[in-house]
């Protein structure tokens, strides 16, 4: 009985010892599967098995890669979100500062009125001081306008009004001078005095007009005054 005993011990010892060459040891698998002639089947089942680890490590990397395309595609959307609301915001600014300028250019439009019916009248009386009765109106031609203009026997008023000017009405009324004289000679005199009206002159303009001898003044104040007042052609 002592012998049987031992026998089997050692037979489930040499199991065991068997069972985990057989877990463990890759190249002792082989070697028994060979010897049973299982060494093919199980060199592809082996195959088959790391295939399936490598396919399931592809596909955590794809639920990995989904969800940063998820994350991303909500974070886009957000952005868009954010960039419709800006829009829509600059939208209503722009529509806002359509409506202010409306009322800007209505508002220049009547003080450029204003300035101008002013004009007429305040250059009417500065040229009765100097001797010269004329009425005064606006000039329009095909190619050049004239806020003031006014004529009386052989003299001729040629000018411009404006609320807010600098040097460069000067070289603009010079401008139209010449293509009065070229386009439009009948519209002169002998003797032409240059008028400008402006209630903000800058100072390069009030330089400007003392250069070319040009009249220069508003309601309120004179600016400069030519020694000689007329010019002839």
């Amino acid at each position: 009985m002592i012998h049987i005993f031992v026998g089997v011990k050692a037979l489930n010892s040499l199991k065991k010892e068997f069972l985990e060459l057989l877990d463990k040891d890759l190249e002792f698998r082989y070697a028994v599967a060979g010897y049973l002639g299982l060494g093919e089947i199980l060199k592809k089942l082996d195959a088959i098995v790391e295939e399936q680890k490598n396919l399931r490590e592809e596909q955590v990397r794809l639920r990995e890669d989904f969800g940063k395309l998820v994350e991303e595609q909500v974070r886009l959307r957000e952005d868009f979100n954010r960039m419709l609301l800006r829009i829509e915001g600059l939208e209503k600014t722009v529509g806002r500062m359509d409506v202010r300028l409306v009322r800007v250019e209505r508002t220049l439009e009547k003080l450029t009125v204003d300035v101008e019916d002013e004009a007429k009248s305040v250059v009417k009386r500065k040229l009765e001081e100097v001797g010269v009765s004329l009425e005064l109106t606006s000039l329009i031609l095909p190619d050049l306008e004239l806020n003031l203009y006014g004529v009386s026997d052989d003299v001729c008023v040629v000018g411009e009004a404006t609320v807010r000017a600098g040097g460069r009405l000067v070289d603009e009324l010079l401008e139209k001078l010449g293509k009065l004289k070229i386009n439009y000679p009948d519209r002169l005199r002998k003797k032409i005095i240059l008028v400008l009206y402006v209630s903000l002159p800058m100072v390069d303009l009030v330089e400007k007009a003392k250069e070319k001898n040009i009249w220069l003044f508003k309601a309120t104040e004179e600016f400069y005054r030519p020694k000689k007042l007329f010019i002839k052609i």
